[in-house]
């Protein structure tokens, strides 16, 4: 029995992992065939951004929505109670825009602050697509052009696309967070690939109205701390439509890097909660088991001394990390830290299934993960 445990626990923890390999390599197949849509026939699209005191990090999404070539684009802020001037910057950004727009809240009730945000900015806008990033993200000249032609697919009722972390400085720490950030998108992509999508990055998200309106709006998505995730996973269970996931440069979001393992901590907290809690059944039976496996293998590490026939066990997730950064370097290479040497990427490959690990065991003990200062 205990034979059968260790090499079935290495077998279908790797097998997984394969699959998900598969499901990336089917969405960069499927991404080679999205039809670009030209002239008269482009759709009006809502960007849609909640900000909440980002007045020393907004610069670089106003200059880069500024460049934008996309002709038919409204831009709807939602200023959630922010107490700096990032409404003044948002407005003078929008002077000349007659369809773009500014929504001051006085207000939040939450539970999940950007959620009620987000909710009024769907509220009061009038595209057939919903575009979403954040205040602290800066995106290519392309990108809504590039996040509509991924739609072109009238089954496909959301798309995802990777958001990556600038090089914040030297030494492993910054470096780590940029990797992190690639190696979860891979998991999301080849979930996504797999019709198995269970979560994805608010701050690069494309909805097709019709698909919100299949599930009742977006007041029916169920509170929870990633409420990209649990969006994504309601409009999978709830309509027709499919999840998409990108993957090209072209849709490559850049974003400003936590500056402490505090707040990264938090920020990873906040993410793995929202898949270990997923109100979505099938999200949370999938991250649960995920996440069990790696904290198992990791576990099994410090036993090796005293019982080396465990091997399998830890073997199992740094086999896995190791498709992670392969898949990260492919797709993500040219938006990822360069090294001349692959020294730090060994050490991030090792260190990854440490901390996926001590997030769960976290999660499960607890622990609640803060968003803007508020407990979620």
């Amino acid at each position: 029995m205990f034979d059968i445990f260790r090499f079935s626990y290495y077998v279908i923890f790797v097998g997984l992992h394969a699959s998900l390999m598969v499901g990336i390599f089917l969405e960069w197949l499927r991404e080679r065939n999205a039809l670009l849509k030209t002239g008269s026939d482009l759709p009006v699209v809502s960007v849609i951004i909640p900000v909440h005191n980002e007045s020393g990090r907004i610069e670089r999404l106003l200059k880069s929505l500024e460049a934008q070539s996309y002709p038919r684009a409204e831009f709807i802020f939602i200023d959630d109670r922010s107490r700096d001037d990032s409404a003044q910057k948002i407005n003078a950004f929008l002077k000349g825009k007659e369809d773009s727009k500014v929504i001051s809240l006085n207000e939040n009730p939450g539970p999940n602050y950007k959620q009620y945000a987000l909710s009024r900015g769907i509220e009061q806008s009038r595209g057939e697509f919903l575009l979403f990033t954040d205040a602290d993200c800066e995106i290519p000249v392309s990108w809504i052009g590039a996040m509509v032609q991924r739609m072109s697919d009238e089954t496909v009722g959301a798309a995802i696309g990777p958001v990556l972390k600038r090089l914040g400085g030297k030494g492993f720490f910054h470096l780590y967070e940029c990797y992190d950030h690639a190696v979860r998108y891979v998991y999301l992509a080849g979930s996504a690939g797999l019709g198995a999508a269970g979560g994805g990055f608010g701050n690069n998200m494309i909805l097709r109205r019709a698909s919100l309106d299949a599930i009742g709006g977006y007041d029916k998505v169920p509170p929870s701390p990633t409420e990209d995730a649990a969006l994504v996973s309601r409009i999978r269970s709830c309509s027709k439509y499919k999840i998409r996931a990108a993957l090209g440069a072209d849709v490559h979001v850049m974003t400003q890097g936590e500056d402490s393992w505090k707040n990264l901590i938090n920020q990873t907290l906040r993410w793995n909660n929202g898949g270990l809690f997923s109100p979505d059944t099938a999200t949370r039976i999938n991250y649960n088991f995920l996440m069990i496996t790696i904290t198992l293998g990791v576990l099994g590490f410090p036993l090796l001394p005293f019982i080396p026939s465990i091997w399998p066990l830890p073997l199992g997730p740094f086999t896995v990390m190791i498709f992670n950064t392969i898949a990260s370097l492919v797709f993500f290479g040219v938006s990822l830290p360069r090294r001349r040497f692959c020294f730090g990427y060994v050490l991030t490959l090792l260190f990854m299934p440490v901390y996926m690990a001590l997030m769960t065991i976290m999660g499960f003990a607890g622990i609640k993960p803060k968003w803007k200062g508020e407990k979620v």
